[in-house]
């Protein structure tokens, strides 16, 4: 078992490097892959269309398509996905999104709302957890 803590350049970097986007299990036969939550910032770490989630939701799939891939991984092998948001009144703006990501049966997944996000304008934040067969 090996355990690797990954920032690919295909996100914006963590915010204020407080933390890793992908914690990786290296196990037989393959990988468990975590993310971190997600939310919608771009390079410099503003916050696209704020108020907005079906934007947001569409830059923070993009986003993790991303670290997904820098893993060997897809949308496809994606296990679980946590969904935190500001008003579940935006559910049916963020399902259309997620709809066009998991075009097949989709994950196991809890969606919440919350009371707040780290930055002013944020709606969603979205962790997934991933399986990638061995990469040998």
């Amino acid at each position: 078992m090996k355990l690797t803590l990954d920032n690919p350049a295909t996100a914006p970097a963590p915010y204020a490097n407080r933390f890793s986007h992908v914690a990786r299990l290296d196990l037989p036969g393959g990988a468990l892959l975590t993310l971190s939550g997600q939310v919608a910032i771009d390079d410099t770490g503003a916050v696209l269309a704020p108020g907005e989630a079906g934007p947001q939701a569409a830059r923070i799939f993009e986003v993790i398509g991303g670290l997904l891939a820098a893993h060997g991984a897809g949308f496809g092998d994606v296990l679980h996905v946590r969904t935190y948001m500001l008003d579940l009144a935006d559910l049916p703006a963020y399902a259309a999104v997620r709809r066009e990501v998991f075009t097949g049966t989709p994950p196991a997944s809890t969606t919440v709302q919350v009371s707040g996000l780290f930055l002013p304008g944020l709606v969603l934040e979205v962790e997934v957890t991933a399986a990638v067969g061995d990469r040998t």
